[in-house]
């Protein structure tokens, strides 16, 4: 672990900020959408675009963020904005594909409960990993972090049942 924590941590940053706002803001999405309507097929599509669109949009403001305090702090270390995107960009994408792969196996709406174990599941294990990177309590900061996490995915679900179609 100390030669993961050695990386730069602005690196670090970015890849728990994406992998958490992906499986909070997919599943938030997902879980809305699933409860709003009965077709599978706008589910997928939603949630193909959300991802998709997210991701290069987080990985563009990560790149624009580093960029910029490049430009206020020239003279000091920090990382490479392209490759901070892309530590966002990758880390978001991959991370969405938790809480959409079960919509495209399974039927609706068992599919919709895989989805909100999967990344309730994610959200803890990230978690736990940030416990341990952070030298932080595992099992607290496993639970932090589903909490955290897991409050978007009532208000997506609370959102599709009042606007259900």
């Amino acid at each position: 672990m100390d030669s993961l924590r050695k990386l730069n941590s602005h690196y670090i940053r970015s890849s728990v900020f994406g992998i958490e706002d992906s499986l909070v803001s997919t599943t938030g999405l997902i879980a809305g959408v699933a409860v709003g309507t009965t077709n599978k097929n706008v589910v997928i599509l939603a949630g193909i675009v959300a991802i998709a669109v997210e991701a290069f949009s987080m990985a563009a403001g990560e790149f624009i963020s580093e960029e910029t305090e490049h430009d206020l702090e020239p003279g000091s270390k920090q990382q490479k904005p392209a490759v901070a995107g892309l530590v966002m960009f990758v880390s978001y994408l991959l991370a969405g594909l938790i809480p959409l792969l079960p919509i495209i196996a399974l039927p609706l709406p068992q599919a919709l409960y895989a989805t909100i174990v999967f990344a309730a599941a994610g959200l803890f294990v990230l978690g736990l990993i940030k416990g341990q990177l952070t030298r932080k309590t595992l099992i607290r900061s496993g639970i932090k972090v589903l909490l955290i996490g897991g409050i978007a995915t009532i208000i997506g679900i609370v959102v599709g049942i009042f606007f259900k179609v």
